[in-house]
């Protein structure tokens, strides 16, 4: 009997275990119905917030946090990375355009949501960013991180793009104008803790829709070493 009894139970799945807790603040119902849902597939314990926020966020532990980038939003973004448990946490913007979601760079925010929320779009950035959210890094892991990145090609020439990935062996960027494969740069740019630092690169791939590319940095350039630093730095707190 107790050997039958065993061999049903054996069958019953195990209930998903609980991977991290999100924090969903100010967002419309719309919004936060899809973000539920799409953290959820992955197990994730959904924390929704209103008046408290920035008190639970200097407070209690969040592996995550999406919030509306309105008002008030830098207030957020200041209680989570100042708090010892939070600063860390991957932030995620809901609502504007990339340009916009850079007014909160120095808060490290990683990737943005846009509005009108689609299923299938919140749910692959959701996809792309759970390593990351739930600490199981890989050798490489790619990290990502929204801030202005200035790039000078070997003509000289200036322009201002916006980071989407970093990682010690690189980054990859939004520009306003494509740079070809081959092209080697300089650029610079700030993260949260580490100051503004320059380093040399080459683009080493083009996407061919938008304007998205890929710099490998040089690895004879010993300032890389400070971005390899602070990427070890970010995941071990």
């Amino acid at each position: 009997m107790e050997n039958a009894t065993a061999s049903v139970l054996s069958l019953i799945p195990a209930s998903r275990k609980t991977s991290a807790r999100i924090a969903l603040v100010g967002l419309p119902d719309l919004a936060r119905g899809v973000l539920t849902e799409c953290f959820r597939q992955f197990g994730a314990e959904i924390v929704v917030m209103s008046d408290d926020a920035v008190h639970r966020l200097r407070k209690e532990k969040f592996e995550a946090c999406a919030m509306s980038l309105a008002p008030g939003a830098e207030l957020l973004m200041e209680a989570a990375r100042s708090s010892p448990s939070n600063s860390r946490m991957v932030i995620y913007g809901v609502g504007g355009k990339i340009q916009e979601a850079l007014r909160f760079s120095k808060y490290g925010i990683n990737a943005v949501f846009n509005e009108p929320l689609e299923r299938q779009a919140a749910l692959k950035l959701v996809r792309a960013t759970q390593v990351l959210v739930l600490h199981e890094f890989r050798r490489y892991v790619r990290i990502p991180v929204i801030t202005e990145v200035s790039v000078v090609t070997a003509e000289g020439h200036h322009l201002a793009a916006t980071s989407q990935e970093i990682s010690s062996g690189g980054m990859s960027l939004t520009v306003p104008e494509p740079i070809p494969p081959g092209q080697a740069v300089e650029v610079s740019f700030a993260l949260l803790t580490l100051p503004r630092l320059w380093v040399r690169g080459n683009i080493t791939w083009r996407k061919t829709t938008g304007r998205t590319v890929g710099v490998r940095f040089d690895p004879h350039d010993d300032r890389r070493y400070k971005i390899k630093e602070w990427i070890e730095a970010y995941l071990e707190s």
